[in-house]
């Protein structure tokens, strides 16, 4: 039977003392030692086949090194690149995820916070939040947590989103450029803080542009699903024929808009123009292919592990309540020039 390696195997071939083999393979004590001490050690270690006995450990410093990530639907694939920004975070630095779907459900994600608080985890990432959440308050005043996408208004949790408010303007912006005046809006679900700021800026845009935003053009849906888009442009354009673009604040809701255009007989863009927003894969091959905003969602992903991997190894440092990521308008062929 092969030996098993051993801390003070490591020690001894790194000719180190135990402890700094010890600080070296811990995320938070590694910062004590030199970029070139913690490499050489844990390049040793994995050579050596070390592997840590986590349980014992965990005992020693009162963290097991998991970390909980709830998002609100797994078979969207918005949040499958978060994940993976989160994790190309934690591996590095020992840390093993428990993934959660509240399937958009509020009592779930309560139920959710429960049990990964219960299972010890050592901070959470929460991409299901609602713009007002007291269920994340209360878990975030018991241990660290960072919201990814989305923010929870008013409890004081660090949030990393996209510019949802630069990017609706930057579309309204393209629209208005290609002549639209009737531009049609899809809006999000108003208790999700991606809706409400997407809401808000389109609001601000027709202002700007000095175009009446009309009540007859603006709609808010339950959910972002292509059921509820479809259904939107519906009831727009039954409510007015004359409209000659939708903007719709996300890519679904968009998909969901240009099926309702197929069923009534319209083209886009000759008829209708539509964009959506988020840039979620096979946006470029729905036809005509989605105009959109592209947003960094691994980077999100990644900027919201690190910001929490710095409030468990400092609970009391102070981090950015919200960091703001920049996003880019992509130009396809759901838009044309209106004449």
């Amino acid at each position: 039977m092969k030996k098993n390696i051993t801390i003070k195997d490591v020690a001894k071939e790194a000719s180190v003392h135990v402890s700094t083999v010890s600080r070296a393979l811990s995320p938070n004590a590694r910062a004590s030692l030199s970029i070139e001490v913690v490499e050489r050690v844990r390049k040793i270690a994995k050579d050596m086949g070390y592997r840590p006995n986590r349980i014992a450990s965990g005992l020693r410093t009162n963290k097991t090194m998991l970390i909980g990530i709830i998002i609100p639907d797994i078979t969207n694939s918005l949040y499958p690149p978060i994940v993976r920004g989160v994790e190309s975070v934690l591996e590095p630095e020992g840390y093993a995820s428990i993934l959660v779907d509240t399937d958009g459900d509020p009592k779930r994600e309560e139920k959710l916070l429960e049990i990964l608080l219960e299972r010890g985890v050592d901070g959470i990432i929460d991409a299901a939040v609602s713009s007002h959440d007291p269920a994340a308050a209360k878990i975030a005043d018991q241990i660290p947590v960072v919201t990814a996408n989305r923010r929870a208004f008013g409890s004081g949790i660090p949030s990393v989103v996209n510019d949802d408010a630069g990017g609706i303007k930057a579309v309204f912006d393209l629209l208005v450029k290609n002549k639209h005046t009737e531009i049609a809006y899809i809006g999000g679900p108003r208790g999700l803080s991606t809706g409400n700021a997407r809401n808000d800026a389109y609001l601000e845009a027709s202002k700007i542009h000095g175009i009446d935003a009309k009540s007859e053009n603006i709609i808010f849906s339950d959910k972002y699903s292509e059921d509820e888009g479809s259904k939107c442009a519906d009831l727009l354009l039954e409510r007015n024929p004359a409209i000659t673009a939708i903007l719709c604040a996300n890519d679904r809701l968009a998909i969901g808009a240009l099926e309702s255009l197929a069923e009534r007989g319209l083209e886009c863009p000759k008829d209708v123009s539509i964009t959506g927003f988020n840039d979620i894969p096979m946006s470029d091959r729905i036809p005509p292919g989605l105009t959109t905003v592209r947003v960094l969602q691994f980077d999100v992903g990644r900027i919201a592990a690190e910001l929490l991997l710095k409030k468990i190894s400092q609970t009391d440092l102070a981090v950015p309540e919200t960091t703001i990521m920049p996003v880019t308008v992509i130009e396809r062929g759901s838009v044309s020039l209106r004449v």
